[in-house]
Formats: C-alpha cells, structure tokens, sequence
C-alpha cells in the first residue's frame, strides 16, 4: 500500500491501550531512501525531546480511521534514549536506541533492513543476528521529509520544478516516489520520479539532480490522486522511462 508522507502526518500513534501522539514527520536516509523513523508529536506528555519510532514497533496502519497501531507502550518510551529536540539524529543515538529495543540495525548489512527486506516480518528476536561491533557498514545519513520537501529539481537539461511530497510503501517503509509540481514550467502539471533515478542530491543547494532529460519527463503520464490506486498506471510510468518495476526486485528478494 502506498501513502503520502503529508497524508500520514496527523495519524494518531497508539498501542492496544493508550495513545502515544499522532505522527509529526519522518526521518530517512539518503542511502536507500527508506523512512527510518516516524516522529511523534505527544503533546504535554513528553516535552523538550524528539520521541521517534522505528518502523519495526509498527504493527498496522489503519487509514480508514487515521489510525497506525504500535507495539510500544509509553513506559517503553519514555525510558528510551532521550533525544533532544533541537538536535540531530547522531549514530550514538541509534546504537543506543536499538540496544534499549533490542532491535537489528538497519545499516548492518548492504541490503535496505539489514538482514531482511522488510521490517517487521521476523518477530521471533532469537533468530536475529548478532551485532558486530567492528563490522563496517555503509554510513547512513538521516534527513527530515519536511526538511527535504521544497527541493528544487534539476533535469539533465535544467530545472523542472520541486517537490511537493514523497510517495511511502507502508510495507518496506521506503520512499517510492517523489512527487514533483511543475507548476514553473508546466503549469498545473506534477509528475513522480522514483529515488532510484537519482544521480545525485546537492544538500547544501537544496538540489536533486536525476539523469533524464526535461523532454522525457514532460512526456511522463501526470500524476494525479487517484493515480496510484491501481499498478496500472505504476507499470506505464517505469515503461515511459524504461526503467524497472520497484516490485519486481522486492518479489526477487522475498524469493531467497
């Protein structure tokens, strides 16, 4: 199933019995472009801290009631690595944080969850490997979709418009899309791109550069909100670029 990032943002986080707070925003890397954490607004609960969420205490996303149902409790929480919310997220952070849970690390390995593609799909903890503490890695770096929302999009050819929000596969939290507004060179018109098309990203510029030419992305069937209600109109965007389905490496990783 797939989400946009804005849309989400308001759900209400709660387990079977309390509320946590309602999702704020999103963390991800700029690696696999996989959403990494969900920030939870909690109100007067929690104050002067970021509260963050993997996606592995996620248990259901429930969009007919703006519902995502967690596996926390806010006594886990609460006890958790404090996180200052005017500062980054460092890695010290995260090793702490996924020692408190007891959860794999997702940068452990070279595939998007570490041992496995998706995040939630091994509950029995006993079957994890063991972190090594000398095992080199790649080196994520996390960004803020809110943050990142608003960068300029740059063709091989020029600019082409910004980003208006990202696209979310609720079952591998990884961005699918990003859904562009061209309303400077197109009016009226928004396109998707896929992160996989990236050539590179400027952080400092505020700049994503993806190799294609603005003719070829001008030919790009639109986007619109209903869209993505069926792999129709996904299949015709990635034939249109001549670029492979998302679906069918992920149906390949499932199968090993």
């Amino acid at each position: 199933m797939l989400s946009k990032a804005k849309t989400l943002e308001g759900y209400k986080l709660a387990n079977l019995d309390e509320t946590i707070g309602t999702v704020k925003g999103f963390y991800f890397d700029d690696h696999y472009w996989t959403i990494r954490y969900l920030v939870a607004d909690t109100g007067n609960w929690l104050t002067g801290r970021q509260v963050l969420i993997s996606p592995y205490a996620l248990a259901a996303v429930v969009k007919e009631q703006h519902h995502i149902t967690i596996n926390l409790t806010k006594q886990q929480i609460e006890s958790s690595p404090s996180l200052s919310s005017d500062k980054p997220v460092s890695r010290q952070f995260e090793l702490d944080y996924y020692g408190y849970y007891g959860l794999p690390r997702y940068w452990s390995s070279s595939s998007m969850w570490g041992a496995y593609p998706y995040p939630y799909l091994e509950p029995d903890r006993e079957k994890w490997p063991e972190a090594n503490p000398e095992e080199k890695g790649w080196d994520p770096h996390l960004r803020s979709t809110r943050e990142v929302t608003g960068y300029h999009i740059q063709a091989t050819d020029g600019g082409l418009g910004h980003i208006e929000d990202f696209i979310i596969d609720e079952q591998t939290w990884a961005i699918r899309y990003l859904i562009v507004d061209t309303r400077n060179w197109l009016p009226g018109r928004k396109i998707l791109l896929s992160p996989q098309w990236i050539d590179r990203v400027s952080w400092s510029e505020s700049k994503v550069f993806v190799n294609l030419p603005r003719e070829t992305i001008k030919q790009a069937p639109d986007y619109t909100e209903e869209s993505l209600r069926s792999r129709d109109y996904e299949t015709h965007l990635h034939q249109h670029y001549n670029r492979p389905g998302y679906w069918e490496s992920t149906a390949k990783e499932l199968a090993r």
